[in-house]
């Protein structure tokens, strides 16, 4: 619904849908508007879970060139998605790590699997924080700290199944081997080590 009035039929019902980018008068149906452009972004499902952004590309220079949507326009945006995906990621890291009182190398290291995760597109798909939760308690397994899943499971109030699947899951595709846990740490075998993903 819409202020307008219709110019046709003196109607007031304007159905204005900002993904087609046009204004119809529901009365008798006329176009009143076309190709509105709009400030925001929105963005579509498609049918393979992934989403793609609606709308036109229009260029801000003084030229009126509209390049086209080819794959320079894709590429561009996917690296600038990347870009903040990974910026998110260590943003995250830090904060859980320093809930965890994890040292800086241990942070670095956290990252580092995560930007492998994130170019082996092991991220799609899943909740990020689960993803950042897997790669930390990584550090912890590969670096012998008294950690345990059960410690992000609690910061992060998830399901420790669910965060043990994604932490079988990155070790096994990033092939990193991921000892048990040392006989000098007193906490109990965590029983999530046999599921199977």
């Amino acid at each position: 619904m819409s202020s307008r009035v219709c110019k046709n039929c003196g109607g007031k019902d304007i159905d204005v849908d900002q993904a087609r980018g046009d204004a119809v008068c529901m009365g008798c149906g006329s176009v009143l508007e076309d190709n509105i452009i709009v400030s925001e972004v929105m963005f579509v499902e498609n049918s393979g879970g992934g989403s793609s952004a609606v709308g036109q590309f229009v260029s801000s220079d003084a030229s009126g060139k509209v390049p086209s949507m080819g794959t320079g326009f894709h590429t561009s945006l996917g690296k600038e998605s990347r870009a903040q995906t990974l910026q998110n990621g260590k943003r995250q890291i830090n904060h859980l790590g320093h809930q965890l009182q994890l040292n800086q190398h241990c942070l670095d290291t956290a990252f580092n699997f995560f930007k492998m995760a994130v170019s082996k597109h092991l991220t799609r798909g899943r909740k990020m924080l689960h993803v950042v939760a897997a790669c930390l308690y990584l550090v912890c397994r590969t670096e012998g700290t008294p950690h345990m899943l059960l410690d992000l499971s609690d910061l992060l109030q998830v399901n420790v199944y669910v965060l043990g699947r994604t932490f079988l899951l990155l070790a096994r595709e990033l092939c990193i081997n991921a000892p048990a846990i040392g006989k000098g740490v007193t906490a109990p075998r965590e029983k999530w080590c046999h599921l199977t993903i």
